[in-house]
């Protein structure tokens, strides 16, 4: 036994210093990371797999083993950190070859994002980093890959298309109130990780000859048939005959229902609808009824494609993750509300890459013609009421 041990002790001593003699002459190398390329895979109500496919390059004239090989890599978007994880004792080819590996992202880590998107203008830095390290050989190799992704959900909502709005009421003549103009943005001022706010304008013109009382303005808004904000205000306008008003509806997304909705969006292949519906109680000729500005209802597509491949990996309830799932799950990060700068692959609202698809509002609305196109400055505006509308 005694020999056995001395033996096992010299071949140890001579590998180490085959290694050694190795590195001073260049004759051995530690494997590089040639690209990393991470898609999601299954999704739970609480997890997310991140699937990690590392493609390295060793130069050595044999394998890299010896349990001294170690990956460590993190997802990140406005610096949260989405997924991250290390994994030991790897073994590497000679020459080129992929690892694969998984992790479970969080979704509770979803408003996080949510809110630094937001808050950077509707940008979103995506950066992915990779260390290969090899004790055996005393070196490493770090790849960074990052890609800017932009939207313009709010924006959509701009419109100065003429829409008439009906009552459907018994005895009432429609339509009742024309709207002449829509415009809508992010309250950034106003934005919390718990709340994120909206400032949605809309120019109404009444066709009749007596006023109307404005008495409530409501809102429901949905992604993916997930009810994400919904609210009331008593605010009250009056809206005189042929005259117009502004009315300005404050309306809340609720962060905190962004992680059941991000597991819709991926179970669509990161595709959402996301819908406003609005509607107003008025009062007029002795009557109070409540009208549903269908006119103005806002339906956007939101179409996401974080990491630029999801049409060679789709997503849906029948995904399954590649690779292995026991990779270390680092901890959250804080995150920031310093813009990213765009930096290489950057993919617009525009194309395939971006996190919109072709920004259409779908709005099915007549145009009217015979009613004034010129809006008169209106004689009243709205405040803020209880942070809803």
């Amino acid at each position: 036994m005694a020999g056995k041990l001395r033996t096992v002790a010299i071949v140890g001593i001579a590998l180490v210093a085959l290694v050694g003699a190795g590195l001073v002459l260049g004759v051995l190398g530690a494997p590089s990371v040639d690209s990393v390329e991470n898609h999601f895979g299954t999704v739970s109500e609480n997890t997310t797999t991140v699937a990690t496919d590392l493609r390295v390059s060793n130069p050595n004239p044999i394998g890299v083993q010896l349990g001294g090989v170690s990956v460590n890599y993190t997802v990140g978007m406005n610096d949260v950190s989405m997924a991250s994880g290390t994994k030991d004792g790897l073994s590497v080819e000679q020459g080129n070859s992929t690892l694969e590996f998984s992790t479970q992202m969080q979704n509770d880590r979803i408003p996080a994002w949510w809110y630094t998107h937001v808050r950077n203008g509707e940008v979103t830095d995506v950066t992915i980093d990779a260390t290969l390290t090899s004790s055996t050989l005393g070196q490493s190799f770090s790849t960074a890959q990052e890609r800017t992704i932009e939207t313009d959900i709010i924006g959509q909502f701009n419109s100065s298309e003429t829409r008439p709005v009906d009552a459907n009421q018994p005895l009432i003549s429609d339509p009742v109130l024309y709207v002449n103009e829509t415009s809508g943005a992010w309250d950034r001022a106003n934005l919390t990780r718990e709340r994120t706010p909206m400032a949605l304008d809309f120019t109404v013109y009444n066709p009749k000859s007596i006023p109307y009382a404005v008495t409530k303005v409501g809102y429901t808004i949905t992604m993916n048939d997930v009810t994400v904000g919904a609210g009331e205000s008593d605010r009250g306008y009056v809206i005189a005959p042929q005259s117009t008003e502004t009315i300005e509806a404050r309306t809340t997304i609720r962060n905190e229902h962004l992680d059941e909705w991000w597991v819709t969006h991926l179970q669509r292949n990161q595709v959402t609808d996301l819908h406003i519906d609005f509607y107003v109680v008025v009062e007029g000729a002795g009557e109070s009824f409540r009208i549903d500005l269908d006119a103005i209802d806002y339906d956007t597509t939101i179409e996401t494609d974080i990491f630029g491949n999801k049409a060679q990996y789709p997503t849906g309830t029948e995904s399954e993750p590649s690779g292995s799932s026991d990779a270390e799950e680092g901890e959250p990060e804080t995150a920031t509300s310093t813009p990213a700068e765009t930096e290489t692959n950057t993919a617009s609202a525009t194309d395939d890459g971006g996190l919109l698809g072709d920004g259409t509002t779908v709005t099915d609305s007549p145009t009217q013609t015979d009613t004034p196109t010129e809006t008169p400055t209106p004689t009243e505006t709205a405040t803020e009421d209880d942070g809803l509308l």
